[in-house]
């Protein structure tokens, strides 16, 4: 992720409205107000691998930077469910596939990828470990996720 995190250089993302040229069809617009950005069914499916193997958490932690979709305090652990297109997934081969608008999508991406940098820093200045999965881990790679989260909670279990 190349400068996004530079506090100076804060991406500007313009407004998304007709005015400033962008368009967008009503079956579009329906289709995006449907993204849910909470509970969404990768986050659910971890969620529920997580319970089923007794690992208990908080969910959205607004607490803390950036509100974690899942936290386990006691560890100092916080776990973020990224979509692809949202978080910029393979974003430098991905960036020049977006054809529609352009102008608002590209520095959306960037700004929540500079975010999650921010949010990121923020969490370990804290003593939190960041996990972040991209939905595609989640729905195709259960057991590894699951995995690396055994993994790092028994050698947190080990130091205390």
């Amino acid at each position: 992720m190349e400068n996004y995190d530079d506090e100076k250089e804060r991406i500007h993302v313009p407004r998304f409205e007709e005015a400033a040229g962008f368009y967008t069809t009503s079956k579009r617009s329906y289709n995006m107000s449907k993204i849910r950005s909470r509970n969404s069914k990768p986050e659910l499916i971890l969620r529920k691998a997580l319970w089923s193997k007794n690992i208990r958490f908080r969910l959205h932690d607004k607490s803390l930077p950036g509100t974690p979709d899942i936290v386990i305090k006691k560890y100092k652990l916080a776990i973020f469910v990224d979509g692809e297109f949202w978080h910029g997934f393979d974003w430098k081969n991905k960036r020049d596939t977006i054809k529609s608008n352009r102008l608002f999508w590209i520095p959306k991406i960037e700004r929540n990828m500079q975010k999650d940098i921010r949010v990121n820093r923020a969490l370990r200045d804290m003593d939190y470990v960041v996990f972040r999965f991209w939905t595609q881990d989640i729905l195709k790679n259960l057991p590894k996720v699951l995995n690396q989260i055994e993994l790092f909670l028994e050698t947190r279990k080990l130091w205390k």
